[in-house]
């Protein structure tokens, strides 16, 4: 048997407090250097990582780590490392050691560095919270502080833009906030307690004799959570936060703000009502019709954005409700699908933002439509690019393949068939709008070449053509990018494996934990 490496009840908050105390240092930084920040920043989240593979390795192990602060009767702070938990936070350190890589590249001639690293120290902080949150109280209060994390960073440019996509984002998230709390008020009254359990804690003799209060309640939290998980109408805020710096983006996008809504959604049906409880008064339903909805609808969008970024944002909206379509069901393979595509979604999505900031510093392109020939430029990002794109459509053997495949069998099994004629329109759709842009990046020739060739067909391009030439990409920006694309390959490649995504969430369902 193997044995854990830490077996302390502590681990859980050091790894909180390694992420806190990053960026209270960064912000105390005596100077607005980027390369003091970049590196404080990179420690503090290799640091942190360490720390997350430690927990891991004890959980495997079959240890659990919980630590408590009792902040008033009745009310605790609880932090718990378990499966569950790792799966969203694993991601979350991975990726912010990427992000802080890549952005050291990206800031550069940026104002403020300081700030931005400090910030997205905090950011990562409210989202290791809430990814070991052992109750709804918890949970809460870190869903709320992240809220207040990412407003300086979606702001961070201080144009007229930002400011305004920040306002806009402050009324969708505290409405959503202030809705989130009235109902974990409510929830305790009714329930009375606010701890994350498997199966859940709502009584089903109770929920099954009133079940329009039941539900009334249910959709409340779902609300609460479902602003930053972008559901359909709630996801207004998304695109509009595309004016923040692309590192923010890829966060937001893979892993902080959109990701804590998908992880709340996944405890409000499987820690607090337990999905029998949520079937029962058709909660489960109400989420799978919601998350089909929005993934039909942000395809959609997607289809007739010409904004990188914009597009990007759209895919995101669709791509995250995967995830609760998949746990709003008791079967055990749409609960494997839906979970992993926390990750999986994770890993292509932050690739596809990388590569669209290194399109946008290393050559001014930000649309779709300037984008022709530019693989023969910049190979090793639409590469990358390409990997995430075409994991999104479901290609395999990348990782988003493997999400379509278990949530497709699943549905056929569960007697679901409308599920699969939803993962069909929508992988059509993302087919739509992600191969014409490939085809642009590799097929199309630029304007200044094409207009070469019709001159004189015979003859061979200049070798120093500014429209045609490579452009050797930033290495502290590329490097992140490229990967991230492999460990999106890998979680596909390795999906047998114990230790991929697809295993990890095999591991939580056999051990009962959901």
């Amino acid at each position: 048997m193997v044995t854990p490496l830490v077996d302390s009840a502590l681990l859980p908050l050091l790894i909180l407090v390694a992420s806190l105390g990053t960026g209270l240092t960064v912000l105390l930084l005596p100077r607005e250097r980027l390369t003091l920040a970049g590196t404080v920043s990179a420690a503090g989240a290799a640091v942190h990582l360490v720390l997350v593979a430690v927990l891991l390795q004890g959980v495997a192990a079959g240890a659990r780590y919980e630590w408590a602060l009792e902040v008033m009767p009745g009310l605790s702070l609880t932090l718990v490392g378990d499966a569950l938990a790792l799966l969203f936070l694993t991601l979350s350190a991975v990726l912010w050691l990427a992000t802080t890589v890549y952005a050291v590249g990206y800031m550069k001639g940026t104002r403020s560095p300081r700030r931005f690293f400090a910030f997205l120290a905090l950011c990562i902080t409210a989202t290791t919270g809430i990814a070991l949150a052992g109750d709804l109280f918890t949970f809460v209060v870190f869903y709320e502080a992240l809220t207040w994390a990412t407003y300086p960073l979606v702001v961070h440019e201080g144009s007229e833009a930002a400011l305004r996509a920040g306002r806009k984002y402050l009324r969708y998230t505290l409405t959503a906030g202030a809705v989130l709390i009235v109902g974990a008020v409510w929830f305790q009254t009714e329930v009375g307690t606010l701890a994350f359990r498997a199966g859940g804690v709502v009584d089903a003799a109770a929920a099954t004799a009133e079940p329009g209060r039941y539900l009334l309640l249910f959709v409340l939290l779902i609300a609460g959570v479902g602003v930053k998980s972008a559901f359909v109408p709630l996801h207004g805020w998304l695109p509009s936060a595309m004016v923040a710096p692309t590192p923010v983006s890829a966060l937001l996008h893979a892993v902080a703000v959109v990701k804590a809504g998908a992880f709340g959604v996944v405890r409000v049906l499987h820690s607090l009502f337990g999905i029998d409880v949520a079937t029962q008064i058709g909660a489960a339903a109400l989420v799978a019709a919601l998350a089909a909805f929005t993934i039909l609808y942000g395809s959609i969008r997607a289809l007739w954005q010409d904004e990188i970024k914009r597009l990007l944002a759209f895919s995101t909206i669709s791509q995250l409700s995967y995830i609760a379509l998949g746990v709003a069901f008791a079967h055990p393979l749409l609960l494997i699908g839906g979970l992993a595509h926390l990750v999986h979604q994770g890993l292509m999505k932050i690739t596809l933002f990388f590569c669209a900031g290194v399109l946008s510093e290393e050559l001014g392109i930000t649309r779709v439509s300037q984008m022709a020939g530019v693989g023969r430029r910049l190979p090793w990002t639409m590469v990358a690019f390409s990997v995430g794109a075409l994991g999104m459509i479901g290609l395999p053997p990348i990782a988003g393949f493997f999400t379509k495949w278990y949530m497709g069998v699943g549905a056929i099994q569960a007697g679901s068939g409308w599920i699969v004629l939803v993962l069909l329109a929508s992988t059509g759709l993302n087919a739509a709008y992600f191969l014409p842009v490939l085809k642009t990046a590799w097929i199309d020739r630029p304007p200044e070449a094409a207009s070469e060739d019709a001159a004189d067909p015979a003859a061979p391009a200049p070798s120093a053509a500014p429209a045609t030439e490579r452009v050797a990409a930033d290495r502290r920006m590329l490097i992140p990018t490229v990967a991230t694309a492999a460990l999106a390959l890998a979680a596909g490649l390795l999906a047998g494996s114990a230790w991929s995504p697809i295993g990890w969430v095999e591991l939580i369902v056999s051990r009962g934990l959901m």
